[in-house]
């Protein structure tokens, strides 16, 4: 018996640091939008590079045996040299690989991604194999096998499976926890609607949960001061619109700004744990699968699962990889310890 299933992408991460990156807001009455941009037409130095494996189901699930957990991984690999590399990481890190889908066609994904002097990153991604997943080739039979099953995001055909994993977890009765792409958000709600009934997790960032929603969140204006507010009201709408199945807990992220959950009853506010940042790659990942794994381990203990998963997303944020700095739930609650001021604020 598996304690988590992750479903989702493997790719060859590059990471590229450039300190020429410019960073370009653009205020609207309704949105503010921000772009990473570099000189037309000119060579740009580089100032730090290196190569990683990752993908939401990849990262995911090693944050999840790194905890403790029984893990195994649903991903697609392509014909090519990645396949064994990232087999024999995945089996390193004691992760079992007997449910990983083999590709004669496709390569496997490839990312580059483009870190800025803050820390943020634009990922420019070739999603190869991870496009092509189809339902005769997921092994539904150890989907049963395990207690939970972790949607991370899909792209391409691979979206389709999402109802049937959704519809499967229903019948048997298994616990699911959704991180979704933006593949399958664009759609909207509508079309989104049956995996979010189903789920007793749903994690998005807010750019995510903006797509599905389709409710912007109001800059300030001269007239009015949302900062003022405890929690944004379109924030709070988002959560309760998200919220469709009557056991879910809906988290959305906020980057700097921190975290927000609601569970049908109480919202809940956590801010960021300080960190030096050095990429926020894999941060995501990092949260939404500490934050389930300590749902699971504490009995659904929303306050215990921000606190873990913040800790634990800052802790990535320090190194430059999306599986690096991962913790063991005993540093967490060391680091916990450490810094007793650091709470969720519950209205």
């Amino acid at each position: 018996m598996y304690d988590f299933i992750t479903i989702g992408s493997a790719t060859q991460d590059v990471f590229i640091q450039s300190d020429a990156a410019s960073i370009v807001t653009v205020l609207q009455t309704s949105k503010k939008s921000e772009f990473m941009s570099f000189p037309y037409g000119a060579k740009t130095e580089i100032a730090d590079f290196s190569k990683n494996l990752g993908g939401g189901a990849v990262n995911t699930a090693t944050n999840f045996a790194n905890l403790g957990c029984k893990t195994s991984t649903i991903i697609k690999l392509g014909n090519d040299e990645l396949n064994n590399i990232i087999k024999l990481k995945l089996a390193k890190s004691g992760i079992d690989i007997m449910n990983i889908i083999d590709s004669a066609k496709y390569l496997t994904g490839f990312s580059i991604i483009l870190v800025s002097f803050q820390g943020d990153r634009t990922v420019l991604a070739h999603r190869g194999a991870n496009a092509h997943v189809s339902e005769k080739e997921v092994n539904f039979e150890a989907l049963k096998n395990s207690r939970w099953v972790y949607v991370s995001p899909l792209s391409g055909e691979s979206n389709k499976i999402l109802d049937l994993v959704a519809k499967f977890c229903q019948d048997n009765k298994i616990n699911l926890a959704i991180n979704a792409g933006t593949t399958a958000l664009k759609k909207g709600a509508k079309y989104f609607s049956k995996i979010l009934q189903t789920a007793q997790i749903v994690v998005m960032n807010k750019e995510e949960a903006t797509l599905v929603t389709k409710i912007q969140v109001r800059p300030d204006t001269k007239e009015i001061k949302y900062s003022k507010e405890k929690i944004h009201p379109d924030i709070l709408e988002m959560l309760k619109a998200l919220r469709t199945g009557t056991e879910a807990i809906v988290v959305i992220t906020d980057g700097k700004n921190g975290v927000y959950c609601y569970d049908g009853k109480n919202t809940y506010i956590c801010p960021v744990f300080p960190a030096e940042v050095v990429s926020t790659l894999g941060a995501g990942d990092a949260f939404s699968s500490t934050f389930c794994a300590t749902i699971d381990k504490f009995k659904g203990d929303i306050k215990k699962a921000l606190l873990y998963a913040s800790v634990n997303s800052a802790s990535v944020c320090g190194h430059f990889g999306a599986q690096e700095g991962f913790l063991k739930f005993e540093e967490i609650e060391e680091k916990l310890k450490q810094s007793p001021d650091f709470k969720v604020t519950v209205i």
